[in-house]
């Protein structure tokens, strides 16, 4: 069948099941069995670009697993007392052997073969993504779920709801829980959801290709509550208003789950347990639990959300990828605008998601996470829930480790520990920093002979400015001894020779919008070696920017105008239109690497590079985690590099943030200059 013709009797097929009024229940169940039995009539989502002969590809073949902007490392910092909620991760017990997952699978295997083979299926696509402190670690070695635990308390993390697999009576991947039932020093929180799908080779809970099946009845509802029975009791085990908290799946694929929830509740009643609170997870089913005798149902985006793909935005480096990709940010900000529904429900987060690992090149990749968003994401969700069940608002994490899945609050090599540090600043009320509207200058000292024109001109304009210079490590003496010299006191960090002013620039304004300050001025030692007139050009940017006249303007602007984002020099803003030169390859791999969809040419450049900006209009450059392999070595290149493509982004990536880009001479009420042929650069189509 035709790919056009399978899309149009699809959407045919679900329009006329959506119509049809049937009772949620009866909805969900047939919208399983229908995707089980007939998984050939889904239609394939849009392609990628194909690479062709390209040989323009963005080092495709480079590890993505080196330290990226945003990379956070271990940090002592209280939490709140009491937690504003509890915060329950969703953890997986599949990183130890097991016989049957040898026989499967091969001998040794664990959840980390999976990881490890995952290869990148487009640029930018950050595969394999590999753990950082926590290592390859074994979940038969009881030090391991210590640690976890550890980490997990310190940055607010409250309980783990661990996946439990039953079988009819078969247990598979319960050492760990073993462990943490027999070890009283195991201190954290658990519950269970048994994960009541049957096992097949696609990992998705479909009928095809069985390794295991689910075998429920009534025996084995009865069955079942025995055996956990044992977890319920202990003092630790997770509860709700001091009922044991029992998750499920997926309650469709129980025979009848209004009458397993009646034996449960009468078994526990009768085994001194007690009341139990009954919950499912909302990642195929979205039923009232009241109808199917449940307390409660619990989030677990990104299941159950239906988004438009991205992926004809990516540029593939497999032409075989037949996976689908989407914007994280959209699925965030439609699970922060759904209203509440008429029953109890978790709300529920997550850090990311990309189960390349286990589909190779037939991923579902969820592009543009970030711990900012994240954490943004989580404090909109303690809301909720103290909200919904202020007597004990719970929200859930999907999840702590799910590596092949691309869930995972623990460390990883490219952003260490920043997940978890999102979950601990969430918690936290934010508070506005005591500096806040005191400027930072972040200026970008290679030449040095000229750093103190710059830093006698910041002087001139009395404001009392927070100074940051980056430089390399040749120049950095030259950079110590030029402000002794003036007797400045600057913050002064060393890179790498790489990625000019522009990676060094990103670094520092992603930890001082951690640190709160809100405006920032982006200066550089500006020479143009390669032009006669670049020791002019850098002059006038300067005089437009910093001139006495005109700073404090520039700020009072900044502290009135809350939607201010960025202040160019009149004069510099140019059409990257006139001005691709060697970019334009570069700019597109940019531009979907960030997920910038404003239109480029309309927003035009900050020719030159300097400029005042408001640090939260560069989140999206931010939350990207350009990493230092993404620039290339420094060789004296005068065009075509990636910095040279975020030159032509930023006053994009700041109208796509929701703020404006203005001149410098409109907020100081001068006249904005004739348009004539810029004088610093040369036009190329």
């Amino acid at each position: 069948m035709s790919s056009i013709a399978k899309r149009c009797l699809f959407f045919l097929l679900r329009s006329g099941f959506r119509a049809l009024p049937l009772p949620a229940v009866t909805r969900d169940r047939l919208r399983q069995r229908f995707l089980e039995r007939h998984p050939h009539l889904i239609p394939s989502g849009p392609r990628g670009q194909d690479p062709g002969t390209r040989t323009d590809l963005r080092r495709p073949r480079r590890h993505s697993a080196t330290r990226a902007i945003g990379f956070v490392g271990p940090r002592e910092e209280p939490l709140p007392a009491p937690l504003p909620a509890t915060l329950v991760a969703f953890y997986l017990p599949q990183f130890h052997p097991i016989p049957q997952n040898d026989a499967w699978w091969g001998e040794g295997f664990t959840e980390w073969h999976n990881v490890a083979r995952a290869l990148p299926q487009f640029e930018g696509h950050a595969q394999p993504r590999l753990p950082g402190a926590l290592g390859f670690y074994d979940l038969r070695l009881p030090v391991v779920m210590r640690r976890q635990m550890q980490l997990a308390r310190a940055y607010g993390i409250g309980a783990f709801c661990s996946y439990f697999y039953w079988f009819g009576g078969e247990r598979l991947l319960e050492q760990p829980l073993l462990q943490w039932l027999e070890d009283p020093t195991l201190e954290l929180p658990m519950c269970l959801c048994w994960a009541n799908e049957s096992w097949t080779r696609r990992w998705d809970g479909r009928a095809d290709d069985l390794l295991i099946g689910q075998r429920h009845s009534p025996e084995d509802d009865l069955a079942f509550i025995a055996y956990v029975a044992r977890y319920l009791r202990d003092p630790r085990y997770l509860r709700v208003q001091g009922r044991p908290m029992l998750l499920i799946y997926r309650p469709s694929l129980l025979p009848d789950p209004k009458a397993t929830a009646a034996r449960w509740r009468t078994w526990c009643r009768d085994a001194d347990i007690g009341e139990i609170h009954l919950a499912y997870v909302q990642s195929f089913d979205r039923v009232d639990p009241r109808e199917i005798g449940f307390d409660a149902a619990v989030e677990f985006p990104p299941n159950n959300t239906t988004l438009e793909p991205i992926t004809a935005r990516q540029r593939l480096l497999n032409p075989e990828f037949r996976g689908d990709v989407y914007d994280w940010r959209d699925l965030a900000r439609r699970a922060m605008a759904q209203p509440d529904p008429p029953y109890l429900r978790y709300p529920g987060v997550n850090p990311g998601w990309d189960n390349e690992p286990r589909r190779s090149g037939q991923g579902r990749v969820y592009a543009h996470a970030s711990p900012r968003g994240y954490r943004d994401w989580l404090r909109h969700a303690i809301e909720v829930a103290r909200r919904r069940q202020p007597e004990q608002p719970l929200v859930f994490v999907n999840a702590w480790n799910e590596w092949a899945e691309g869930a995972v609050l623990e460390p990883d090599t490219r952003l260490g520990l920043a997940w978890l540090q999102a979950t601990r600043d969430a918690l936290r009320e934010p508070s506005p920093a005591a500096e806040a509207f005191r400027p930072c200058a972040v200026v970008h000292a290679w030449y040095t002979d000229v750093l103190d024109e710059i830093l006698v001109a910041l002087q001139a304009t009395g404001i009392d400015w927070r100074i940051v210079v980056t430089t390399a490590p040749e120049r950095a003496a030259a950079v110590h001894a030029c402000l002794s010299g003036l007797g400045v006191d600057a913050e002064v960090e060393v890179f790498e020779n790489r990625g000019r002013d522009i990676l060094p620039f990103l670094h520092v304004a992603n930890r001082l919008l951690d640190e709160g300050v809100e405006v920032v001025l982006k200066l550089h030692t500006k020479r143009s070696v390669h032009r006669a007139n670049g020791g002019q050009w850098r002059r006038e940017l300067l005089s437009k920017l910093v001139s006495p006249e005109r700073a404090t303007r520039i700020l009072d602007a900044y502290r009135s105008q809350p939607t201010l984002g960025l202040v160019y020099p009149e004069g510099h803003r140019q059409a990257v239109s006139d001005f691709w030169g060697a970019n334009r390859a570069n700019v597109a791999f940019l531009a979907a690497r960030t997920g910038i969809r404003v239109s480029i040419a309309e927003t035009g450049f900050i020719a030159g590079t300097m400029f005042w900006v408001r640090t939260a209009a560069l989140r999206v450059l931010l939350d990207s985690h350009l990493s230092m392999d993404e620039f290339e070595n420094e060789s004296g290149q005068t065009d075509g590099t990636l910095a040279h493509a975020a030159e032509r982004l930023f006053a994009a990536a700041v109208e796509m943030q929701g703020f404006e880009v203005a001149s410098s001479a409109s907020l100081c009420g001068l006249d904005e200059p004739p348009s004539t042929p810029y004088p610093f650069a040369q036009r190329s189509s």
